[in-house]
């Protein structure tokens, strides 16, 4: 019998890409869902893109789950070998009370803990964040950031979403410890992930592309992200599940580190005839504008900054090099300019 993994947030832009590597793997997979309506979403997600899509609703199924009540957790649990706990909010703007961020993350993880624990299941795999690992500075002597590196959630200056996957994944690990000693847990943290979506229902990260592709700002922050092709993400969370020498592991999903104008350049080059905005704002300009919006505020700390990072765990785990982020940020352009909307 193969494998059944449960998977939530399965509608989600990462989970519908865990979804297609686990199903090609053979495992079986039980999604979570808001609603059961968002079932057929992912199952035409990802039936074009299967090497074998065959007996496919038999294979793929859904639970209908909310991170925020216990109801149907444990019925869920039943008959599954291993948890992927992928669901956990990323808003484009920070909330005004960033409780409302933090709370579910961290609540919506335990919660999914609690359950497997109380069913038995011990191998699970966890989709964090380079939040949970960049966010504050590093220690003196140090270059470069890799998996020892921890965000000190009381860092000034911290968004809401950096506190809520820092503090889930702390919650996490500190439950495995302390309430479950005998579960398997391998933390995935992704860094800014790219690559063309599996259909139109996509989340936070290509809402950033689709600004750069519509030239919706005049000039762009002198910021940038850890980035990540969604391919090598989804890679990664299907081959830890039987590698026993991850488990207890954090491994960092980060290929390149791409400012907003390298994203900008890419689309451009790919796409010549295109109006793609590729001047970079002074940041005097930024600064200016954030004393009047929150969203832009909470970027000035990240001004110029660009992080260094060690990916070899990352690379040691698939066994293989990753592929180009800037050739992600390509894909996820050229999606959205052939899928443009109705």
């Amino acid at each position: 019998m193969p494998k059944t993994v449960l998977l939530t947030g399965a509608s989600g832009y990462i989970a519908k890409y865990i979804a297609l590597h686990l199903l090609d793997a053979g495992y079986s997979v039980r999604g979570t869902v808001r609603s059961l309506s968002r079932g057929a979403e992912v199952i035409e997600a990802v039936r074009p893109h299967l090497g074998d899509a065959s007996n496919l609703e038999a294979r793929l199924t859904f639970v209908e789950l909310d991170l925020g009540r216990d109801d149907g957790w444990d019925a869920a649990m039943e008959g599954v070998d291993v948890l992927m706990h992928t669901a956990s909010p990323f808003p484009l703007t920070q909330p005004k009370d960033e409780a409302a961020l933090i709370r579910p993350a961290v609540d919506g993880t335990l919660r999914a803990l609690r359950a497997a624990h109380r069913a038995g299941v011990t191998r699970v795999v966890l989709t964090s964040s380079t939040a949970a690992i960049t966010g504050s500075d590093l220690p003196a002597g140090d270059t470069s950031y890799d998996e020892t590196n921890w965000t000190d959630p009381d860092t000034p200056g911290l968004t809401a979403y950096t506190k809520s996957k820092t503090l889930a994944e702390k919650a996490a690990w500190d439950f495995v410890t302390n309430d479950a000693p005998a579960m398997q847990m391998t933390v995935i943290n992704p860094g800014f992930v790219l690559g063309a979506p599996l259909d139109r229902h996509f989340g936070t990260s290509i809402a950033v592309i689709e600004r750069l592709v519509n030239a919706k700002d005049p000039m762009l922050p002198d910021v940038g992200f850890t980035a990540v092709d969604i391919r090598d993400v989804a890679a990664l969370h299907v081959t830890v599940i039987d590698k026993p020498q991850t488990v207890g592991q954090r491994i960092m999903a980060v290929e390149n580190f791409l400012k907003f104008a390298d994203m900008a350049q890419a689309i451009k080059t790919a796409f010549p005839r295109r109006k793609t905005v590729t001047r970079v704002a002074p940041d005097i300009v930024i600064r200016l504008l954030g004393l009047f919006d929150p969203a832009v505020r909470s970027i000035v700390p990240n001004l110029g900054r660009v992080d260094k990072f060690d990916n070899s765990r990352a690379k040691a785990t698939l066994g293989r090099g990753m592929h180009q982020s800037r050739n992600a940020v390509v894909d996820a352009a050229r999606y959205l300019i052939e899928n443009k909307p109705a």
